[in-house]
């Protein structure tokens, strides 16, 4: 939001000690932050009025001219390529040593193919003031030559440029920003010169007003109003009026479409001027657009609409997008004389939606998105009417209205008790009380009351929701930023200054952890994962439908809910592509596996940490951390061995991951997953779980060769996945004293032969089982596809699975006896709990 100090005035009497500086400091303590201060007079102190005396052509070059200029003082040659270029014509001089600001550009005396040019005749994009490269600046025959042109233009003036924030859509226009000033002490707001037109209307309108929208819907347009001109005389607008808008970035155009670009910019009020000659019919008509109708608007772009839309139609069809931009058939052109002015009230969510859907953006959209005063279009009106009347003479006709109105606005209770208590400044119920009326909030109540009734001003207030019984924002049906005591506590700290607040101390206390339990849970296993080669990646929470669906099960093995019809759709997403919440991480980190490999690395190591949902209750959202592999253990190397990822792979860094959080992994227990997530690999996948209460944690294997093909991943990959939430609280690793024991132990190597579909871990539960002296029991050889050698046991039906068995004493060294016993039951034992006999060769 862009703005002058002059034109501030307009709205603000500043305090004797109030200047440029102190306004400058007091906007940010008031949540305006100041983007930029711009002082037009001293970057164009250089830059001349002069008129062109004569011009002929480039003797070397077809498209410049050689232009000499009357200064004042001087006759001057210039090259100039500029196509309006032309005897007579008074414009903007640039001497050589200035500085064009536009194009970054220090001028010296230069030759341009062989003629001296000293100096530049210069655009309004050139100066910095404008987008304007058409040509350079044209100026009336009547400005003086010699005079700096900054000072004739009204760009002396020192123009400040803030970020306004969303909610503060009342402060889009110069007077919004007055008032917080005002109410801030610096000065005194001045009355807003919006009183009944001084005219008598001739009559009634030309053009009347209908709104057609559905029943249920009165919050597209609750109110509309409008009056008919004639006898008009479209000229230029003002000089005073030109110079505001070009010190903010307007290009002036007529004095009728200024007027409107000016009140919008100085009250915040969007509105629409239409050439009443050119509206077809004698009703101009609000509702809803028709499939496939289309539009030319303003821009010059033809645009279809969809049923959704909200226009403004006439006899010949819509005309004007409700709040975002008008029609070229009715524009007003320079030769109007008859005149149809439109100021209304458009649901802020229509105008954004029809907006979102056309790409296209307009200062008023970026107004009417952040709601208007719902009075505005009475004031509003009697305003421009005053102002074209004055600038353009002619008659106006009585006022046309339509809509169902906009309900009064409801009361907020206010205790000035909350204050101290949100806060902790003790700010008297009086100065609370001024400050709430200074920002034009209604009071009721005496400043010794314990509470009060406080009516927000209309400026606050975003009436179109409560036509919906607030069906569209919150309970309140309130979709404004003052909803209840907590925001009128914030607009009276931030009136009351900021910088008022005093410092304390804050009381010792006992230090808190560091962190919580599913904090810590989370830094512990990103420390061991890092520390297993695994990089980190985060990715969006939302995904597209296809892509919901194919995983859908991936949390729930057992549910019909393929994760994208269970509420989990986005109601207004970015785009189709990110319009349901992910159930489950690993598309995310397939698609970046998949950018990395088209970027020439193939290997790729990745997890991720974070909540995947499976539907839209509380109880559907849940943590996971799932790690990827993908490609080769290892780069090429000749002293080490590289292989591709498989399965096991996966499982090692479950069980990794499990242990950094203090896990006995001797107290779970794998096997085969059934059902297997649809994604892995059916043969190579497994679950892990305790042992007693069988609860799943997590799940591993490789992954499906169709669901890589399809996210175009090219080799082997592995993947698994802890769910966070059936894990037990992270156990905190106590270092107890190290105590090892003098004896001896002793290592014994077994190989059975078992059935071919038994799993390696239940013969290495069966022997852990077998005696307190067994300690350790790896799995060192696996032989497969064996033939027993039997005609009736034929065929690859058996396996041979060879064991290191580790048995440590901790009273006395093994004598042989004691060895061969514990051998002998660990024989005993495979063969009868896994069918298992002892290979013999």
């Amino acid at each position: 939001m862009r703005f002058t100090w002059r034109w501030l005035g307009d709205h603000f009497a500043p305090d004797t000690n109030t200047d440029t500086a102190a306004v400058i400091a007091a906007l940010p303590m008031l949540g305006f932050e100041v983007e930029e201060v711009i002082d037009h007079a001293t970057s164009l102190a250089p830059f001349t009025i002069v008129r062109i005396t004569e011009v002929k052509p480039h003797p070397n070059a077809s498209r410049l001219q050689l232009c000499t200029l009357d200064t004042g003082k001087q006759a001057i040659e210039v090259v100039c390529g500029a196509p309006n270029a032309k005897p007579g014509l008074v414009s903007v001089f640039a001497p050589v040593g200035a500085y064009v600001p536009g194009i970054d550009l220090t001028l010296k005396e230069a030759k341009i193919r062989g003629v001296v040019s000293r100096g530049m005749l210069c655009s309004a994009f050139e100066l910095g003031i404008s987008s304007d490269k058409a040509g350079i600046i044209s100026l009336p025959d009547t400005a003086p030559i010699g005079k700096a042109y900054a000072q004739y233009a009204g760009l002396d003036d020192v123009v400040i440029d803030i970020a306004i924030t969303p909610n503060r859509g009342d402060c889009l226009g110069v007077r919004g920003i007055a008032r917080d000033l005002a109410a801030a002490g610096l000065g005194t707001l001045k009355p807003l010169k919006a009183k009944p037109t001084p005219k008598s209307p001739t009559g009634k309108s030309a053009i009347q007003w209908r709104v057609d929208v559905p029943k249920d819907k009165p919050h597209l347009c609750p109110y509309i109003t409008g009056r008919s001109f004639s006898g008009l005389k479209n000229g230029q607008s003002p000089d005073w009026m030109q110079h505001r808008l070009l010190a903010v970035g307007q290009r002036p155009i007529s004095a009728l479409v200024d007027i409107t670009n000016y009140i919008m910019l100085d009250v915040g009020r969007p509105l629409h001027a239409y050439d009443a000659d050119k509206i077809k019919g004698d009703t101009l008509t609000v509702r809803l657009a028709k499939a496939g109708e289309s539009m030319t608007a303003l821009n010059e772009k033809t645009y279809t609409l969809d049923q959704d839309m909200l226009v403004i139609a006439d006899g010949d069809g819509a005309d004007d997008l409700a709040g975002i931009m008008g029609g070229a058939r009715t524009a007003i052109s320079d030769t109007t004389t008859s005149m149809f002015l439109e100021v209304a009230i458009f649901d802020p969510v229509s105008v954004a939606t029809t907006g979102r859907k056309l790409g296209l953006l307009s200062d008023a959209r970026y107004r009417f998105e952040r709601g208007l005063d719902s009075t505005s279009p009475d004031w509003g009106l009697e305003y421009a009417t005053g102002l074209v009347l004055e600038i353009c003479g002619g008659t106006a006709s009585t006022i046309t209205q339509a809509g169902t109105g906009t309900p009064p606005i409801p009361a907020t209770t206010y205790r000035p008790a909350s204050c101290q208590q949100l806060t902790a400044v003790d700010i008297p119920a009086t100065r609370q009380k001024a400050i709430l009326t200074d920002l034009g909030f209604k009071v009721a109540g005496d400043t010794n009351k314990q509470s009060w009734q406080v009516t927000p001003p209309p400026w606050r207030n975003d009436i179109t929701d409560k036509l919906t019984g607030g069906k569209l924002s919150n309970k309140n049906g309130s979709k404004n930023d003052i909803a209840g005591e907590a925001d009128l506590v914030e607009e009276i700290m931030r009136i009351n200054g900021y910088d008022a607040i005093p410092q304390h101390s804050l009381p010792v206390m006992k230090a808190a952890p560091a962190f919580t339990p599913s904090q810590k849970q989370a830094t512990i296993l990103r420390r061991c994962l890092a520390a297993r080669g695994m990089h980190e990646s985060v990715h969006f929470t939302f995904i597209d439908p296809a892509t919901a669906k194919r995983y859908g099960n991936a949390t729930k093995h057992n549910d019909k809910n393929n994760g994208s019809d269970s509420g989990l759709d986005i109601a207004n997403p970015i785009s189709q592509d990110l319009a349901i919440m992910r159930p489950s991480l690993l598309p995310g980190m397939l698609t970046a596996t998949s950018r990395n490999q088209a970027r020439g690395q193939n290997d790729v190591a990745l997890f991720e940490i974070g909540p995947i949902f499976t539907d839209h209750t509380a109880k559907g959202q849940a943590n996971r951390v799932v790690g990827l592999r993908v490609g080769m253990t290892a780069p090429r190397e000749w002293t080490k061995t590289s292989r591709p990822i498989d399965w096991l792979d996966s499982k090692a860094d479950a069980m990794a991951a499990l242990a950094s959080l203090g896990i006995n992994t001797h107290s779970l227990k794998s096997a085969t997953a059934n059902p297997p997530p649809s994604y892995y690999h059916p043969n190579q996948c497994g679950v892990i779980s305790h042992r007693k209460n069988k609860i799943p944690l997590a799940y591993f294997g490789s992954l499906h060769p169709a669901y890589l093909a399809q996210a175009d991943i090219k080799g082997s990959a592995a993947s698994f996945e802890i769910m966070l939430d059936a894990l037990p609280p992270t156990q905190t690793r106590k270092h107890a004293p190290l105590s090892l024991s003098p004896f001896q132990s002793v290592v014994r190597d077994f190989a059975f032969i078992v059935d071919a579909d038994l799993p390696a871990e239940t013969l290495l539960e069966v022997v852990r089982q077998v005696a307190q002296l067994v300690t350790e029991v790896r799995l060192f050889d696996v032989y497969a596809d064996m033939q027993t050698g039997k005609a009736s046991n034929a065929g690859k039906t058996k396996k041979s699975l060879a064991l290191s068995v580790t048995l440590q004493p901790t009273a006395a060294t093994l004598t042989d006896a004691e060895i061969d016993q514990t051998t002998t039951t660990i024989i005993a034992a495979v063969a009868k709990q896994c069918g298992g006999v002892l290979r013999a060769s």
